[in-house]
């Protein structure tokens, strides 16, 4: 049971936030880069055990036949893991966003060790899944786990949760910049100094971890000719309206398939995990490049130019195959599973342009580069975070101008057809119909900070119009380096932050309402 923090104690220790949680990210840094330092070199393990197996394997049917068991024996432990702890299903991005907001509890001590071994063997088993979610959930519940360690309060342990996820995001990509943006425009959803602050620190942390242990090579290593010329700008944007489309159907579809799921094994929730297991045993043969995250994929794709033929096929696989690993709920990510997509998609669309247009087969890379950002952009709509994590996954810093353009028109695309970011959409799915208790009494009292959007509804308005939600008191509004006490003539501003309080019990509530107060929605 943890220590009550009561409303003076809750406002004095918020006051002193930017100076302990540079001390506190350190902390989450180390511990959280280290969990997820371990995950990657199992999972580097595990991806070339299955090679090895399906090497091994092949014009053996006998040796086929008992992977094939091992494969369901694994389905069957993975199942099992996310009957006894449902929050390591998926990514765990979502789940985290639902805590974040106050509507989810997340158990740090049964998660860590289910999504590690889940992960593992989604991984070992070659399922169409990535490391990165896991890695982010991972990471914030190694910031949890401090948290509770030196008994913080709710509001300060979701500034640790931030850090956390920075971190694992960092450490599963080699990239701190995409793991801040990432957690900021993603999850924690407050631009504040403390906040960039504390997790910018345990990214960078963690980064220093992974590289001095795996090396400071860049995720991606293929060469860009150069810059994309302006004269074939027109196809960038045909690409990213393109791909703002494919992104909504990769959205529609990963629903769907879930769907599926969850009306075939209502009553059976841990055989879902049989299906994508045996799909990699049987693609395991037939087509194994298809198999496991799909770095692979996109170094053939980058440094051999296959016919247009193989690659849609190749394409097509992958796309379904990535659908039907997710559905399931198998411990895994869809963000690496993205990029690949992505690539196929500006492989196909640069091969295309090749053919039919004469664009020299060297811009094809260049194609692959910005389809993968745009794509990003679409399914997720966080177009920050895909540039920065493109330049950090590729280590290549000149494609600016070419990268805003395609990821400006597909996250305008994407937003044109109304389809909901996909982590919104699967959190929807998990809260729906979902009644959890708070995980104590209820009763501490928490901090929220949420930034006034330009038109938001208390844009230009006074504290005395605005309908507050219940159970909320309005603490004060920072300006700048200015910190307001609110009155009732105190008038909004566009870019103000406004802090909040309520109790842990109503936390979930007032943040939806206070989220349509100071956003556009």
């Amino acid at each position: 049971m943890r220590e009550k923090k009561d409303i003076s104690y809750t406002i004095r220790r918020s006051a002193d936030f930017p100076v302990i949680m540079i001390g506190e990210g350190i902390l989450v840094g180390c511990f959280a880069g280290g969990v997820v330092l371990l995950y990657r070199i199992c999972l580097n393990y595990a991806a070339s055990w299955m090679q090895e197996i399906l090497g091994l394997c092949q014009g053996h049917p006998g040796r086929t036949a008992l992977w094939m068991g091992a494969l369901f024996l694994m389905a069957v432990i993975t199942g099992l893991l996310v009957k006894w702890e449902p929050m390591i299903s998926g990514s765990g991005i979502p789940q985290l966003k639902g805590e974040m907001e106050g509507k989810l509890h997340q158990n740090w001590r049964r998660i860590l060790p289910a999504k590690f071994l889940g992960g593992f063997l989604g991984l070992f088993g070659g399922l169409a899944l990535g490391r990165e979610g896991p890695s982010i959930q991972l990471g914030a519940m190694a910031g949890k786990g401090v948290s509770r360690v030196l008994k913080r309060g709710k509001t300060e342990e979701k500034f640790l949760l931030t850090c956390g996820a920075s971190a694992g995001m960092a450490a599963a990509f080699q990239a701190p910049l995409a793991g801040v943006m990432f957690t900021m425009e993603e999850i924690h959803k407050n631009f504040t100094a403390a906040v960039f602050v504390s997790a910018m620190t345990s990214a960078v942390v963690a980064d220093y971890m992974t590289t001095r242990v795996l090396g400071m090579d860049p995720v991606f290593q293929f060469e860009i000719v150069g810059n994309l010329p302006q004269g074939y700008y027109g196809l960038l944007i045909l690409m990213g309206v393109l791909l703002g489309f494919f992104g909504v159907f990769y959205n529609w579809f990963t629903l769907k398939v879930q769907t599926f799921y969850q009306k075939i094994f209502a009553f059976r929730p841990a055989g879902k995990a049989v299906i994508p297991f045996l799909a990699a045993g049987i693609l395991g043969i037939f087509a194994p490049e298809v198999l496991g995250n799909g770095h692979s994929l996109i170094e053939t794709m980058t440094h051999e130019r296959m016919i247009i033929q193989t690659l849609l096929i190749l394409f097509a696989l992958r796309f379904v195959f990535s659908a039907v690993s997710f559905g399931a709920g198998v411990p895994g990510g869809i963000f690496f599973p993205m990029l690949v997509l992505g690539a196929f998609a500006g492989c196909v669309f640069g091969t295309v342009c090749s053919e039919l247009f004469g664009i020299p087969g060297e811009y094809i890379n260049n194609f692959i580069l910005l389809a993968m950002a745009g794509f990003f952009t679409a399914v997720v709509r966080a177009p920050m975070t895909g540039i920065i994590l493109i330049f950090e996954l590729t280590g290549s810093i000149s494609q600016m101008l070419s990268l805003s353009v395609v990821t400006v028109i597909a996250y305008i695309s994407a937003m044109m057809l109304k389809s909901e970011p996909i982590y919104e959409s699967l959190l929807a799915r998990i809260l729906k119909g979902r009644k959890q208790e708070p995980e104590e009494s209820g009763q501490e009292k928490v901090l929220d900070y949420y930034a006034v959007a330009e038109d938001a509804f208390v844009s230009g308005r006074t504290v005395r119009e605005i309908p507050w939600p219940e159970f909320c008191l309005l603490v004060s509004i920072r300006r700048g380096e200015r910190e307001l006490i609110p009155k009732g003539k105190t008038r909004i501003q566009t870019g103000d932050v406004i802090i909040t309080m309520t109790d842990e019990e109503h936390n979930g509530a007032v943040c939806d309402q206070m989220k349509q107060l100071c956003r556009n929605e």
